[in-house]
């Protein structure tokens, strides 16, 4: 899934797609960790194909469906969001950070130090951006989850993403959905307050099981956000593959 890398040591660059995954390269291990920390938006869906109707889909109540409907419309009512947010994953690891997203597809999640992650989306690609290592690597955002929350317009039956799971608590809604048409590579949950609705935290399942939570702290939904936070810029020994 990564469509291009340029890998750094000493600030000498070199092209090797293959090396940022293998058992040799000295970052192997401290790279891998961070993009676990990362997980909650860059998780790769290894997408299979989409059929007409996916697999697992949800049967809901009337009024169910008149919920569901309600957040896909208020999902698709945000255009941006800046916040705080608070990370934890299943693994034990623990981040804090600042989001924005401006739609479609521009994103901004910077982590505070000492977590060296950066991840900045253009709108195309998702660029992946180690500090502390100085490596980037990008992917195509239409394969991550980010693609979920970034859409233009979300759609939960339209086959790009679609509904697994819906519940309702106290003042509380719970939706689950999956990108394609297979469960087993994982799922992001939004977790939502009722009565106004907002949008609270999200959780990321792995295809490995790994459960990411990512909760907001004190978001602005609709706030002007600058469009400069979507270019990812890097230091002057670090270069692009285009």
């Amino acid at each position: 899934m990564v469509e291009a890398g340029l890998y750094a040591q000493g600030g000498v660059g070199y092209n090797d797609p293959t090396m940022i995954n293998s058992p040799t390269n000295p970052w192997h291990h401290t790279l891998a960790r961070r993009v676990m920390a990362a997980v909650i938006l860059v998780a790769i869906a290894a997408l299979a194909p989409i059929h007409a109707e996916a697999q697992g889909m949800v049967n809901l109540s009337k009024s169910e469906t008149a919920d569901v409907a309600r957040i896909q419309v208020y999902l698709n009512s945000l255009r941006t969001l800046s916040s705080r947010f608070l990370q934890v994953s299943s693994e034990g690891d623990y981040s804090e950070g600042t989001l924005s997203f401006s739609k479609p597809g521009k994103m901004r999640l910077e982590y505070d130090d000492p977590n060296p992650t950066l991840l900045v989306s253009d709108g195309v690609n998702l660029a992946y951006f180690d500090k502390e290592l100085k490596q980037v690597s990008y992917f195509d955002l239409q394969a991550t989850q980010a693609s979920i929350l970034l859409s233009e317009n979300i759609s939960f039956s339209a086959g790009e993403t679609n509904l697994t799971a819906f519940e309702r608590g106290p003042g509380v809604l719970r939706l689950t959905v999956i990108k394609g048409s297979d469960p087993l590579e994982g799922n992001m949950t939004m977790i939502f307050s009722d009565k106004p609705l907002s949008l609270k935290k999200w959780t990321i399942t792995d295809a490995q099981g790994i459960v990411t939570n990512i909760s907001l702290v004190n978001p602005r939904f609709g706030a002007p956000v600058s469009q400069k936070l979507f270019t990812l810029e890097l230091p002057d020994k670090i270069l692009e593959n285009n």
